[in-house]
């Protein structure tokens, strides 16, 4: 069962594969021996692609589908616009227009950031070009044949992601309140709720922003901070400016909104009745040090996945939730973040060193700290936790690993290391919502799957090819997520942002998730950027997933869309069942 002529693609089902190499290539088919009497599964396989041929433009980003107009609508991100999608046919999708947000938003309009799409009525997310400075949330009333502004309402600083929620009566932003870059600016993150009143044709909102002041140092509600389990970090910041709301998912009965808090490793919990913070539930560290949770972590030694002293900071950027038998569990894409970015250019030793971030010789404030860097300061005591008696090592072991100085610093006691706290979790992880139990983690999967696969070229960069680039931070970086029940079963679509590629599991029983397919086009052999230019629909850097229902797609088959930033395409996939009966 030959799948694609020249691209690499894995499944697995039941332990029962058959491998096949071919131009630099390997793929991975399927075993069309019965498994299990009446059990099913699904391949998904790509049918069709937008291309824009724009490189590292940040062309595709998220993507949400309008079932009656049949219209994919696609964050074209730098560009201010969206694109708009003919979807009518997956396999031959193609431009029907695009909406230019500065035409219709009065004010310095930025970047679009997110979109979101509910009977007849399209959100879009949009930063001021200033982007400490106010946003916006445009509204659009689409048609079979038209796209009619509606109106843009202010919102705070930097709205990153919005959705729905599933009643379609209100819609929740996340704001995430981003420093500028030198740290002299930092808005509070904030989570705003616009009601919605939507009869088809006009439009009545009211909205209501809420932030973490209740939560800062002396506050009322400091107390109840989950602290062990999270991160509490910023340069000279107050919680509620550390806190930085990344992405936003809504239980099926509309009653809650959960919202990511990426920096801090923490889901924010909010009643939408109410419009009330609930309660921050903490995502704890993941244990690098046992066996099936291992990482590779320096990008000079090949494949070297193995358990190391260090825990990783999950920092999910794309969440999503499912219920099973009445329990909501959450499902996190676990990618990792630090704020270097925002403190490079922060030259005051005693405020660096003051908010627990490392000043370097050359006048640097730190925290994505390498040991290969800093190995001889005397500001760090290697202790006996970390490799090679006392020391970081050399390039196969953690001297290259990137990892939180802050947060090392602040669960060590002090500087001396007995354990690294890295960014990001290489892997998805289900928690039960209610109790903030992680119930299932995909351990090391990703790693050495793709290790497998591609052999030195795993952990590769999403805009160039340079095996194992990556290793040494976040390594494939799973970052965009969807989830669809495709008959009786539900499954997990997780997009690696690095790395490339769809990996899907089979999670209709939370704490008992399974493997089932990793699909990947990309040619780590080609020049990215020429390849790209030249309008070759080969995927680079998912950004955003979106899970199309059976009954509402197209073809008659569910389907995943997937925009991918570096590459600036927008992918259309049928998800096969397979049915495996006796």
């Amino acid at each position: 069962m030959t799948l694609f002529a020249k691209k690499p693609l894995v499944v697995a089902l039941g332990g029962l594969i058959a491998i096949t190499a071919f131009s630099g290539c390997v793929q991975i088919e399927l075993n069309p021996t019965p498994i299990v009497e009446n059990s099913s599964s699904i391949q998904i396989a790509k049918i069709g692609t937008y291309v824009t041929g724009l490189y590292d433009a940040s062309a595709a980003e998220i993507v949400t589908f309008d079932k009656t107009t049949q219209q994919a609508f696609v964050v074209n991100a730098q560009s201010g616009k969206i694109d708009i999608l003919d979807a009518s046919n997956p396999s031959a999708p193609s431009k029907r227009g695009e909406i230019t947000l500065a035409n219709d938003i009065s004010g310095a309009v930025g970047a679009a950031n997110s979109v979101d799409f509910h009977d007849g009525l399209l959100a879009v997310a949009v930063e001021n070009t200033t982007k400490t400075d106010n946003g916006w949330v445009a509204f659009y009333k689409v048609a079979e044949d038209s796209i009619r502004f509606i109106e843009a309402v202010s919102v705070g600083a930097l709205p990153d992601m919005l959705t729905f929620t599933p009643n379609g009566k209100q819609l929740v932003v996340a704001l995430e309140g981003e420093p500028n870059n030198d740290y002299s600016v930092d808005p509070l993150g904030q989570v705003a709720i616009i009601d919605i009143t939507w009869d088809g044709t006009s439009l009545l909102s009211n909205t209501t922003e809420l932030d973490f002041s209740d939560f800062n140092e002396g506050a009322a509600r400091n107390g109840e901070l989950p602290k062990a389990l999270m991160v509490l970090d910023g340069l000279n910041a107050t919680v509620a400016q550390s806190f930085e709301p990344e992405y936003v998912t809504v239980k099926a009965d509309s009653s809650e909104a959960y919202v990511a808090l990426q920096e801090n490793n923490a889901i924010a919990v909010i009643d939408l009745q109410s419009k009330r913070i609930e309660r921050i539930i903490g995502l704890g560290f993941k244990d690098h040090s046992l066996a099936g949770k291992g990482l590779d972590a320096s990008q000079k030694d090949g494949v070297n996945i193995q358990t190391w002293p260090v825990k990783g900071i999950y920092m999910p950027d794309t969440i999503t939730n499912y219920s099973v038998a009445g329990t909501t569990y959450l499902l996190t894409a676990n990618e990792g973040d630090d704020r270097q970015d925002w403190l490079e250019n922060v030259t005051d030793q005693a405020t660096c060193e003051a908010s627990g971030y490392f000043f370097d010789a050359k006048d640097n404030c730190v925290d994505a700290f390498s040991a290969k860097d800093y190995y001889a300061n005397d500001n760090v005591t290697l202790s006996s936790g970390i490799a090679d008696n006392g020391g970081f090592g050399g390039d196969n072991q953690l001297l290259r690993l990137k990892f939180s100085y802050h947060t090392t610093v602040a669960k060590n006691g002090g500087t001396a290391f007995n354990e690294l706290y890295a960014y990001g979790g290489r892997s998805f992880s289900i928690y039960n919502a209610e109790t903030g139990e992680q119930v299932f983690d995909s351990g090391d999967d990703f790693e050495q799957m793709t290790a497998e696969i591609f052999g030195a070229d795993f952990n590769n960069d999403n805009a160039e090819n340079s095996g194992d680039d990556r290793s040494d931070n976040k390594g494939p970086e799973p970052e965009a997520l969807a989830i669809g029940q495709v008959g009786t079963q539900t499954y997990a679509f997780v997009g690696l942002e690095r790395m490339g590629g769809i990996m899907v599991y089979n999670i209709t029983d939370p704490a008992n998730s399974t493997f089932v397919q990793y699909f990947n086009d990309r040619d780590t052999s080609e020049d990215v950027q020429a390849s790209i230019e030249a309008g070759n629909a080969v995927d680079y850097g998912p950004e955003g997933i979106e899970f199309v229902a059976a009954q509402d797609s197209p073809n008659g088959k569910p389907m995943l869309i997937v925009a991918n930033e570096i590459s600036g395409t927008t992918s259309f996939f049928a998800i096969n069942e397979i049915f495996d009966a006796k």
